[in-house]
């Protein structure tokens, strides 16, 4: 493996009907492109040496004899070839006829494993020739001159790490298909040989089971089916391959060609092993199969030679946001919804019928107004009940001030402005502050005396507080402790910063109000920033965040991997190179990567304390529902990068 990627393929040669000599030369065609590939595993579809279509031919001594004797040469020609391979064929044993994959590698048949579910409906009568691998007598099968292990109960296992299991076709299909058992018994990889033929709307719910499939065993899945060349005299077969991981499809062949397929992509072995870790509904399961299957299951070794070669798999830069525009917005609109229910629950429980918010002109206070009208709205409550607050202070600057008067007054809710000037500048006379060094005393100032006037406001009002703060600043530790760290109800808490711009531009798409929609597309494009330094002298702001603690884009993608995979900072340095490799030098990576890990360390004790607030998706650093971590844990161990 590489950085846990294992590089697997889906192969579907165009097939000659019973010509084996021609079927095995494309085979071995197509194993010679993939392992130059680098390659390490690859699946050919259902009785690829032969065609599935060969019907009553399979009853004939011929076709059977030439079919093993045609495998034995792929074996044997392939054998200098670094990659597992599985390829279908019909075998004849214990006066059965078999429908199965042989699993070979470097010259070497390692095991063979046959088809449990045998179909016998309209199109695929199977039964009529095949018999099912549990009606097996014996646990090896005779290829040739040599004897190999034979039955459902086999993983190829690459030291305990890569461990593959097969299904045929139908298996997939039935209830508790043997892939399930096999990954409960420790297969990651599950392989499937198929000949499914195209008709309307199958492929779309194919691709979806395979998906859901891979997601219920937490495994890799690959899937090659028959293709091009099939007979035609009642169905047509287009070779499709999916890859898929976990839920997610990664790669799929194109459909309706006349030429070898081969889709190639990596499997990212470590985060299948950690959601199985964390995942104790999936250990907790019958670890002996079900359903009268094997109680016990063979594990055949093989060796898995790392490659060189290059990375397909495409690393999304921004795991947090659909790339594409209609789950974008399906996306943003679920979120929205999540965050304004939650609230409604809230005010609902206290039976609160006002709100306070300090509105900066920034993303995350405009995000949070948007939620807290919307939940007014929904529960006939006023908006004049909701009074947003704008608090000028030292580094506010034109731009952002005029965007948070004009959203206050355009929402329809109470508007109020209260400068902190004054009362900052008091306080450091009476801490003994000399009120121009810009240390973080003087910037910690001015977040408590904001957070100060919206608790007093939110008493005299008989309403609550709405946090502003998201899940990137929580990450980061960047907020006031005891500032704008603390609010009565926190509706951004686990919307990361790369989301929330989508959100304000979502919600400004969805505004009939021509002012409100400018101003939300103006506040989309603001600098972020705390503005708690004096701005420049032609009045833009001064004080950047991302030039302080690193590009959000970066550590958005460093939160999501090291949280939701446990991935260790090497692999994420390694993902992150991929992510970004036209944007930042790896050098660049890497430094925030260390600035990401040890803020996130040290801030700990700020997330311990945190107000509530829903969770809207996978991620989440709650201390009562998905992170616990200790405030003075040891960051040693992570900031060694290399």
């Amino acid at each position: 493996m590489v950085n846990g990627f294992v590089k697997v393929a889906a192969a579907a040669p165009v097939t000659e009907v019973a010509n084996c000599r021609a079927n095995i030369r494309r085979i071995e065609s197509l194993m010679l492109e993939a392992d130059k590939r680098g390659v390490q595993i690859i699946v050919f579809p259902e009785l690829s040496v032969t065609g599935y279509t060969c019907m009553d031919l399979f009853a004939q001594d011929a076709l059977l004899a030439d079919a093993e004797n045609a495998l034995l040469e792929l074996v044997e020609k392939t054998g200098k070839m670094n990659l597992l391979c599985a390829a279908g064929m019909p075998l004849a044993a214990e006066n059965r006829l078999f429908n199965t994959a042989v699993v070979f590698r470097n010259g070497r048949i390692l095991g063979v494993v046959p088809k449990t579910f045998i179909p016998n409906y309209k199109e695929f009568q199977e039964m009529r020739w095949f018999s099912s691998g549990n009606e097996r007598l014996s646990d090896t099968v005779r290829i040739g001159g040599g004897e190999y292990p034979f039955g459902t109960d086999l993983l190829f296992s690459a030291d305990n790490k890569t461990v593959v299991g097969v299904e045929i076709c139908e298996d997939l299909w039935t209830p508790v298909p043997p892939s399930s058992t096999l990954a409960m018994q420790g297969a990651n990889i599950i392989l499937n040989l198929s000949a499914s033929n195209e008709i309307t709307g199958k492929n779309r719910y194919l691709k979806s089971l395979i998906a859901q499939q891979s997601a219920r065993c937490i495994a890799g899945y690959v899937y090659a089916s028959a293709g091009f060349g099939e007979s035609t005299t009642d169905l047509v077969f287009t070779g499709k391959g999916f890859i898929a991981e976990n839920g997610s499809i990664l790669s799929e062949t194109e459909r309706f060609g006349m030429e070898n397929k081969l889709a190639i992509n990596d499997i990212n072995i470590d985060y299948l092993r950690h959601d199985r870790l964390v995942s104790t509904s999936f250990a907790s399961q019958p670890p002996n199969g079900v359903a009268g299957r094997a109680t016990e299951i063979r594990k055949i070794p093989f060796h898995i030679t790392p490659y060189s070669g290059k990375f397909d798999r495409q690393v999304d830069p921004y795991p947090f946001v659909p790339s594409d525009d209609g789950a974008r917005k399906e996306r943003c609109e679920e979120i929205f919804n999540i965050q304004t229910f939650g609230l409604v629950k809230r005010l609902k429980h206290i039976n609160a019928k006002s709100a306070v918010i300090g509105i900066s002109g920034g993303l995350d206070s405009t995000l949070a107004l948007m939620v807290t009208v919307r939940t007014f709205d929904l529960l006939n409550i006023p908006r004049e009940n909701i009074l947003g607050v704008t608090m000028p202070g030292f580094g506010t600057t034109g731009r952002t001030y005029k965007n948070a008067v004009s959203l206050i007054k355009s929402s329809g809710v109470s508007f109020k402005e209260i400068s902190i000037k004054e009362a900052c500048t008091q306080h450091f006379k009476d801490i003994g502050h000399d009120g121009h060094t810009t240390d973080i005393t003087y910037e910690n100032t001015q977040a408590r005396e904001r957070t100060q006037i919206l608790m007093d406001l939110a008493n005299r009002t008989n309403g609550i507080v709405i946090g502003t703060g998201d899940l990137s600043e929580l990450a980061l530790g960047w907020a006031t402790y005891n500032g704008d760290h603390m609010s009565m109800y926190g509706v951004n808490v686990s919307i990361p910063k790369t989301l929330v711009r989508y959100l304000v531009e979502w919600t400004a798409n969805h505004e009939t109000d021509e002012k409100i929609r400018t101003t939300l597309l103006d506040i989309a494009d603001t600098p972020i920033s705390p503005e708690l330094i004096p701005a420049n002298d032609d009045g833009t702001i001064n004080q950047k965040t991302e030039d302080v603690v690193g590009p959000y884009e970066l550590h958005d993608f460093f939160l999501y991997h090291f949280i939701r995979f446990g991935a260790s900072p090497k692999k994420i340095l390694f993902l992150a190179r991929q992510a970004f490799a036209k944007k930042y030098e790896e050098a660049e990576i890497k430094k925030w990567l260390q600035t990401f890990l040890r803020r996130f360390f040290s801030q700990q004790f700020k997330r311990s304390c945190l107000p509530d607030g829903p969770k809207v998706g996978s991620i989440s650093l709650s201390p009562r529902c998905d992170w616990r971590m200790p405030s003075d844990a040891s960051a040693d161990l992570w900031l060694t990068v290399d």
